[in-house]
């Protein structure tokens, strides 16, 4: 008897909650929403995430903040949204690395990818291109080969997020040569390494990298991915570049999530607005401009996407496990 009055009660609050969980969904939002991003301002993930903030404040008629979280490898910005309030009003804009790789590499890590967070959707698939100076940086991936192979372990590498780190280490192994990696928090850094001369070249994202590419201080030798660059339509991939077709694309990708347990109906709302955002022609054409592919995606395609991100990544670790990756 007491567990069906149990029940009953149980029932009865649930009845009870979910004409308030719509009416908070209808009305959502009503105040300031928080995007976190875990990496410094000027990266690939805080200009995505000022782009479809500024839309979306646009859109709803609220403010919509940027909060730039950097270090752990994206790890402790990610605890901090894995326990903000799941009202909607705490946003995330996680990577590759925050979703994939700190569980392959970390042994401690203080959230579950797959639990902690609500998925709302993809937002972009970035591709890593291979830049050197270019005032006096060499003029093809062949050439920087040489130059290494010549140089042993004397040559900087420079990348920032682990897939970054592991793409140039793999580089390094499939081309035949031994250079020293040297890790950053994100594209700023890079680039003031890179043109002050204490790395020799860099992986970096399409985002940051165009603008520099444009301007002269990069050459770009290479895309790290077979996938067109229609910014750079003629730009070959390292694997033809360098005669190197063992190599996995290494480039990383950036979603938009929230805290688990968010209303499924603001979930659908958030989900909308990024299609929205992104079937805006003028839109389109602004992140296309600033080298930024956008990619939307339904919280199911999201979760499959990640679950086999995790798979294929599992095994390049497994097959390189002697690779460090530094911190």
């Amino acid at each position: 008897m007491l567990m069906l009055r149990g029940t009953a009660l149980a029932l009865l609050m649930l009845a009870m909650m979910a004409p308030a969980v719509a009416q908070t969904a209808s009305d959502y939002p009503n105040r300031t929403i928080r995007i976190v991003v875990p990496f410094p301002p000027g990266g690939p993930a805080d200009l995505i995430a000022r782009f479809v903030g500024q839309k979306m404040s646009e859109d709803f008629g609220q403010p919509v903040v940027i909060e730039n979280r950097a270090g752990g490898n994206t790890a402790p910005a990610a605890q901090a949204v894995a326990r903000a309030a799941p009202d909607g009003y705490t946003l995330f804009t996680p990577m590759d690395t925050t979703m994939v790789m700190n569980p392959l590499v970390m042994s401690s890590l203080p959230y579950d990818p797959l639990k902690d967070f609500s998925l709302i959707s993809l937002l972009t698939k970035n591709m890593s291109l291979i830049v050197v100076r270019g005032s006096d940086g060499p003029k093809s991936i062949k050439e920087l080969v040489a130059k290494a192979r010549a140089n042993p372990g004397k040559l900087n590498m420079g990348a920032g997020t682990i897939t970054s780190r592991l793409g140039a280490l793999l580089f390094a192994k499939e081309a035949g040569f031994d250079a020293q990696l040297v890790p950053f928090k994100g594209s700023a850094e890079i680039s003031q390494a890179l043109l002050s001369g204490t790395v020799d070249f860099a992986l970096d994202s399409t985002g940051t990298a165009l603008p520099l590419i444009r301007g002269g201080q990069y050459r770009v030798l290479a895309k790290y991915s077979t996938r067109p660059l229609p910014q750079l339509p003629d730009l070959p991939s390292v694997n033809d570049a360098a005669g190197l077709p063992g190599l996995a694309e290494s480039s990383t990708w950036i979603g938009l999530t929230g805290p688990a347990g968010m209303p499924a109906g603001i979930v659908e709302k958030l989900t909308r607005k990024v299609a929205s955002i992104y079937a805006d022609p003028v839109m389109a054409d602004r992140l296309e401009k600033a080298g930024i592919a956008p990619v939307a995606s339904s919280p199911a395609e999201f979760d499959a996407f990640i679950r086999s991100e995790s798979e294929r990544w599992a095994k390049v670790f497994k097959d390189n496990s002697h690779l460090k990756l530094a911190d």
